[in-house]
């Protein structure tokens, strides 16, 4: 076990293939980068001003926690950072406990992301249905979008006011200064439209970060009410932990558990992405976990937030070119050399014209062809997607993917339930006057806690049989509920002198149906059969020597 788990934890770390190729690709690695940079600044500054943690802390998580992530994740070009989802998250944790609760959230939850790279729970992103992705999907970029009203409205506004984004929105419309409302609305339009017209032209063209310099552009020359970001250090702090007060953690335990599920979730999701679009070999999901748990820590001892894998960085990585890890660690670079060399540039950028960028970055989120898809697909994945994206805006994201894997649970049980049948076939051979006093069941399909008791009943409903011979090789799923009701069916019928007789015990079903004692209620061990024809003819000659029975019984009768 010893030899087992440190082969596992040598998995989860950094190795020379990590970089194969890389003297042949290091050109289109560093392009990518850059571009990514390009790219990253504007979500950054914006994810983290959104959140309430400010935009030096966005900043910060994209440097570090980039870099981090590139070194120790399991994806060869995941490019990671601040993420909208993770804002939703973080904003009522600001809101509760404060700016300074987010790094210690983010080491939290990044020791909980290494614990579950080292317990192997990489996989279990798998088990979420595509439905309820796509709600999740839809439900952040309505929040996102939502966020972005405040900062509209007035100056004051943006960070404050009712916890639900909601009631908020609606609150900062009702009483907003209409001055200020026109101003940053136009910044909006601005951004928008750059980022939306101008990729037209080229497609390497950075529409956000000129919609955003045009409209610094405007505010430095003419005099608005706008609020700018403010002033960015020059230099990345230096690193040290948060205060680890004993009530102050475990006030903090369920929303750090909240984040990690959240960061998990999101970076396996965006990795296994990033693996169909490139070609630079399939995804590490432990490593992953790993690599995203060291580059939470890694932020919050920087003044961080919490980091997750971006899917839409990450797609501009591929298609600018990424081949192996430099170009996500380059991207952190270009931030940093953003953080050196413009830092006083930057604090002039109006807050409006980053609530463009995300409002932008929300309504791309959702993909109104593959809603449409999943709405047309089927009533369980409708009904999943829609739930899904309903209790994400009005709940909570991690509760909305719960209820979500609950509902398409709870369809895909019905709908397994349904394949369990059973089945009455013809005796094999030439007809025997006796035949209609034997039941020859076959039971297809899982035999599990949802469709026992239906087929408990349809087997024990049988009436005017000595008989029963219940197949069981094609029974394709047994749990312990399943077989506790064949030996329940089993004592009923022999209640009533009706005997059972079994065939074709799968190999692998044998031993549950030793241990729940379903064997053990047969009325004798040779009632079990491997071969029909065995079974037949013991049913046959069972019948046989009750007729004859009968008739000897009533040839004892005198006649009157």
């Amino acid at each position: 076990m010893t030899k087992s788990l440190s082969s596992h934890v040598l998995r989860l770390l950094p190795r020379r293939r990590d970089y194969q190729g890389l003297r042949h690709t290091w050109r289109a690695d560093l392009l990518s980068g850059l571009t990514v940079g390009i790219v990253a600044l504007p979500l950054a500054l914006g994810f983290g001003i959104s959140s309430g943690a400010g935009a030096e802390a966005g900043l910060i998580t994209a440097i570090v926690a980039g870099l981090v992530a590139a070194v120790f994740g399991g994806s060869h070009v995941q490019v990671s950072g601040p993420t909208g989802a993770m804002v939703v998250v973080l904003a009522p944790i600001v809101a509760s406990h404060g700016v300074a609760a987010v790094a210690l959230v983010s080491v939290l939850a990044g020791i909980l992301l290494l614990g579950a790279g080292l317990l192997r729970l990489g996989r279990a992103v798998s088990f979420i249905p595509w439905p309820v992705i796509e709600g999740f999907t839809v439900g952040i970029g309505v929040i996102i979008f939502l966020q972005q009203v405040p900062a509209l409205t007035t100056p004051e506004e943006h960070g404050a006011g009712h916890t639900n984004v909601v009631v908020r929105a609606v609150g900062s419309v009702l009483s907003a200064d209409p001055v200020y409302l026109a101003w940053a609305v136009g910044a909006v339009a601005v951004v928008a439209a750059c980022m939306v017209l101008l990729p037209r032209i080229h497609p390497a063209v950075p529409g956000s970060l000129i919609g955003i310099t045009l409209v610094t552009v405007v505010a430095l020359f003419v005099s608005t009410p706008l609020a700018v970001i403010g002033e960015l250090p020059d230099a990345l702090p230096a690193p040290s932990l948060p205060l680890l007060d004993q009530a102050v953690v475990m006030s903090l335990l369920l929303p750090a558990v909240t984040v990690a599920a959240l960061a998990g979730i999101e970076s396996l999701l965006s990795a296994r992405v990033a693996a169909s679009m490139a070609d630079t070999g399939t995804y590490e999901p432990d490593r992953e976990l790993t690599g995203q748990g060291l580059a939470s820590v890694a932020a919050g001892m920087f003044g961080g937030m919490p980091a997750t894998g971006a899917i839409a960085r990450t797609a501009v990585a591929v298609r600018a070119g990424a081949k192996t890890r430099l170009a996500a660690a380059s991207h952190a670079g270009v931030l940093l050399l953003v953080v050196v060399a413009v830092a006083d540039p930057v604090g002039h950028i109006p807050l409006a014209a980053l609530s463009g960028v995300l409002m932008v970055t929300a309504l791309r989120m959702v993909d109104l062809r593959t809603s449409w898809s999943i709405l047309r697909s089927t009533r369980a994945d409708a009904t999943a997607f829609v739930v899904t994206a309903v209790v994400t805006v009005s709940v909570d994201l991690i509760v909305a993917v719960m209820i979500g894997l609950v509902v398409a649970g709870v369809f895909a049980l019905r709908e397994l339930a349904r394949a369990s049948t059973v089945q009455r076939e013809e005796l094999p051979g030439p007809a025997q006057p006796d035949d209609h006093r034997v039941a020859l069941l076959r039971l297809d399909g899982p035999l599990f806690f949802a469709p026992a008791d239906r087929v408990l009943e349809d087997i024990t409903g049988l009436r005017s049989v000595s008989v029963v011979i219940l197949r069981l090789s094609r029974v394709q799923l047994l749990d312990a509920t399943g077989a506790r009701a064949l030996a329940e069916t089993i004592q009923r019928l022999e209640a009533r002198d009706v005997t059972v007789l079994i065939k074709g015990v799968r190999e692998d079903h044998a031993p549950l149906l030793q241990r729940v004692g379903t064997l053990g209620v047969l009325r004798h061990r040779k009632h079990l059969f491997s071969d029909l024809a065995d079974a037949v003819a013991h049913a046959r000659s069972h019948t046989a020597r009750e007729r004859a029975g009968t008739a000897g019984t009533a040839s004892q009768v005198p006649h009157v």
